[in-house]
C-alpha cells in the first residue's frame, strides 16, 4: 500500500492497486520499454500490479508473464472500468494512454497519461490527474512521495 498526504485534499491518498495498460503504456510496437521492468519490481512489495489490455498486440500474457504482473484482456473501455469497479476503484491508480483508458481514468482514484511514441488521445488526457512523457517518469512518480504531493497539492 502507498499512502501521501497531500496538502489541500480531507482524506489521504491510499493506493493498494496499480492498473497498467500495455500498447502504448509499457510497451511501444509490442516491446517492454526499457527501465519497466525495474520499476515494477520497486511497486511489487507496495503495490498490486495489475494489467487491462485490449492485447491489441496478442503478446498481453507472454509479457505479463514477464513482467510478473496479472493480465486481464478489457477488449473495450466499459469492460476496464468494470474490471476496475472490481477492485476497489477508490485505492487504485492507473497509467495510460488511449481513448480505450478515458473510462477507466474516471473510475479510479488517481490517473496517469503517458504520451510516448504510440501518443496519447485526447480524451485519456483530458480525464488525467497527471501527464508524463515517459512510462519510466510515471513509475517514479509513484515511488517518490514528495512528486506526488508536489503535482497534486492545491
Amino acid at each position: 500500500m502507498l499512502n501521501y498526504s497531500i496538502p489541500g485534499n480531507e482524506e489521504p491518498l491510499i493506493l493498494e492497486t496499480l492498473i497498467l495498460d500495455l500498447n502504448g503504456t509499457l510497451t511501444i510496437d509490442g516491446k517492454v520499454i526499457e527501465g519497466v521492468r525495474e520499476r515494477l519490481d520497486a511497486l511489487r512489495d507496495q503495490l498490486r500490479l495489475v494489467l487491462f489490455t485490449g492485447d491489441t498486440q496478442g503478446n498481453a500474457a507472454r509479457i505479463a508473464g514477464e513482467l510478473g504482473l496479472e493480465v486481464r484482456v478489457t477488449p473495450n473501455a466499459e469492460a476496464k472500468a468494470a474490471e476496475a469497479k472490481l477492485l476497489h476503484p477508490e485505492h487504485c491508480a492507473t497509467i495510460g494512454n488511449g481513448r480505450i483508458d478515458a473510462e477507466l481514468f474516471n473510475t479510479v482514484r488517481l490517473r496517469i497519461a503517458v504520451i510516448q511514441a504510440e501518443g496519447a488521445h485526447r480524451e485519456a488526457l483530458l480525464s488525467s490527474d497527471v501527464i508524463f512523457t515517459s512510462i519510466n517518469d510515471a513509475l517514479d512518480f509513484l515511488l517518490h512521495p514528495k512528486r506526488v504531493v508536489a503535482s497534486l497539492r492545491k
